[in-house]
């Protein structure tokens, strides 16, 4: 009975502040990326400057970190990494990554 209960209350993934900028736009995908089924916990990283343009945002998987992925966040010139811990397979995250940038 205990193991039913613990499921059916979903529980939703967190968003880490450790900086205090991001890539315009980037958080709301994120908070929207937290609410998905498997999500843990998504920390925006670094910021740099990409020589190319990318006109609107996008989110591609880059590597697979312990316990989930590294996602690098890209618009206009600015790239920034995210750290999503996951109980997801590749292609499961990728769907799931592919929804939250929908909304």
């Amino acid at each position: 009975m205990g193991k039913a209960n613990k499921d059916a209350a979903h529980k939703d993934g967190r968003l880490v502040w450790n900086h205090s900028t991001h890539i315009p736009g980037l958080i709301p995908i994120l908070e929207r990326l937290c609410q998905q089924h498997g999500i843990q916990t998504v920390t925006p990283g670094v910021i740099g400057r990409a020589k190319g343009h990318c006109p609107k945002m996008q989110l591609r998987v880059s590597v697979p970190i312990r316990g989930g992925y590294k996602v690098i966040a890209r618009q206009g010139k600015t790239v920034q990494e995210v750290f999503i811990l996951t109980t997801l397979d590749q292609d499961t995250f990728k769907d799931t990554l592919a929804i939250a940038m929908k909304n």
